[in-house]
């Protein structure tokens, strides 16, 4: 379970700040506001993008699980 938080953590603080970050900058724009703007919706989506590797990722991979199971077998 340690292995899976630390993991979540750090993918998440990695993955949603560059596509937070590429988001903005596309839809908003490099202007005065757009550091407070990105950090906003960085800190939102970090929250989302960790509980979503907590608790969907493991039941996306029971699926998975199954999804090659059947095709292998």
């Amino acid at each position: 379970m340690k292995k899976r938080i630390v993991f979540a953590l750090i993918m998440g603080s990695i993955t949603t700040s560059i596509i937070s970050f590429i988001l903005i900058a596309v839809n908003v724009g490099f202007d005065s506001k757009f550091l407070m703007t990105w950090l906003r919706s960085w800190c939102l989506s970090y929250f989302i993008a960790v509980l979503a590797m907590l608790f969907v990722a493991p039941r996306v991979q029971l699926l998975v699980d199954a999804i090659l199971k059947r095709v292998n077998h």
